[in-house]
C-alpha cells in the first residue's frame, strides 16, 4: 500500500494500520486489501466495478471499512457497492474517499452505494471526503446513494467534506417503509472556486416512517454551493428538512425545499436560514484576545462541529 494511501486512510477513515474486523480498501480503482468475518462477508462484484457486503441478521456491534482511495492525477474511478444489511442487524459503516493530485490532470471518485436495509436493522454510516496534494488539477467526488429501508429499518448518514474537494455533486434518494426512520447530517465547506451540491430525494411510503435531512455549510471565497431536498410523504409520516448555512467574501449558498404531502396525516417541516458570521459574536471572541481570524476561524469550527 502507497505512502499516500496511508495517509488518505488516516484522515477520511481514521485508520493506522490494519483495520480490525471486515474492510475493503480500494486504491487506484484495485483492491488494495480485504477482509471478511463470520457475520459479515464482502464479495467482488462479477459484472461491474465493486463489492457486495452481505451482513448476516442479527450481526450486532460489528465495523465494516470501505474506504476509496486516488493518489495520483488523471484518475477516473467509478465503483458501485451493494451493501444486505439482514433483519435484525446493528452495524457501523466508515467509508470516506480521498483524493490526491500532485500534476495538472484531474482525478475523481464516483461511488455508486446502494443499501438493502432489513426489517429492524440499524445502520451508522460515516463518510467523510478531503482533497490533498500540490498539484493543480482537479479534486472531484460524485457520490449517489439509493437506500430502501424495511419496516422498523432505521439508518443515519453523518457526511463530511471540509477540505480540498474542488467539486462534488452528492445524490441521495430512499425510500422507506412502515416506521422505518431516515437521518442525514451533512456538514461542507468550500473555498476559492470550489462548488458542492446536494439533492435529497426521499419517498416516505410507510405509516409511521420518518426522515431528518440536515445540513450545515460554509461558503468561502468565490465558492458555490446548492442545496436541493424533496421529500414526498405518501402516508402518515413526519419529514424535516434543515439547511443552515454561512457565507463568506463572494460565496454562495442556495436552498431549495420542496414538500409533497400525498396524505392528511403526513406532517412536513422545512427550515433555511443563510447569512454572514454575526458581527457580535466576532467582538465577544475579540474581546477575549483572539484576532478577528482566530474568532472567524472558531465560530465556523463549532458551527461545523
Amino acid at each position: 500500500m502507497k505512502g499516500v494511501t496511508k495517509k488518505l486512510l488516516e484522515l477520511v477513515s481514521d485508520l493506522v494500520g490494519d483495520p480490525k474486523g471486515a474492510f475493503n480498501i480500494r486504491e487506484d480503482g484495485q483492491c488494495a486489501g480485504r477482509q471478511s468475518t463470520e457475520n459479515i462477508q464482502i464479495n467482488t462484484k462479477k459484472d461491474q466495478p465493486g463489492i457486495d457486503i452481505i451482513v448476516q441478521p442479527d450481526t450486532k456491534g460489528e465495523t465494516i471499512y470501505i474506504p476509496a482511495c486516488i493518489t495520483h492525477s488523471d484518475v477516473d474511478d467509478l465503483v458501485y457497492n451493494d451493501f444486505y444489511i439482514g433483519d435484525g442487524a446493528e452495524v457501523t459503516i466508515v467509508a470516506g474517499c480521498g483524493v490526491h493530485t500532485e500534476g495538472e490532470e484531474s482525478s475523481q471518485h464516483n461511488g455508486v452505494h446502494r443499501f438493502f436495509i432489513g426489517k429492524n436493522a440499524r445502520v451508522l454510516y460515516l463518510e467523510k471526503h478531503i482533497g490533498i496534494g500540490e498539484g493543480t488539477g482537479k479534486r472531484i467526488i460524485n457520490p449517489k446513494t439509493y437506500v430502501e429501508i424495511e419496516d422498523g429499518g432505521y439508518m443515519e448518514m453523518n457526511s463530511t467534506q471540509i477540505e480540498g474537494v474542488d467539486s462534488t455533486n452528492r445524490f441521495t434518494k430512499a425510500a422507506l417503509k412502515q416506521r422505518a426512520k431516515l437521518v442525514v447530517k451533512e456538514k461542507i465547506m468550500t473555498h476559492d472556486d470550489q462548488t458542492a451540491e446536494t439533492n435529497f430525494e426521499v419517498d416516505l411510503n410507510g405509516e409511521d416512517s420518518g426522515a431528518d435531512l440536515i445540513s450545515r455549510s460554509v461558503a468561502k471565497d468565490r465558492s458555490r454551493q446548492m442545496f436541493r431536498s424533496r421529500i414526498n410523504g405518501n402516508t402518515r409520516c413526519t419529514g424535516h428538512s434543515e439547511c443552515d448555512a454561512i457565507i463568506m467574501d463572494q460565496g454562495v449558498v442556495s436552498a431549495i425545499p420542496e414538500l409533497t404531502a400525498n396524505h392528511v396525516d403526513s406532517a412536513l417541516i422545512h427550515e433555511a436560514a443563510i447569512g454572514k458570521i454575526a458581527g457580535e459574536q466576532l467582538i465577544k471572541l475579540m474581546t477575549l484576545g483572539l484576532t478577528d481570524e482566530q474568532a472567524e476561524a472558531k465560530i465556523i469550527e463549532g458551527f461545523l462541529k
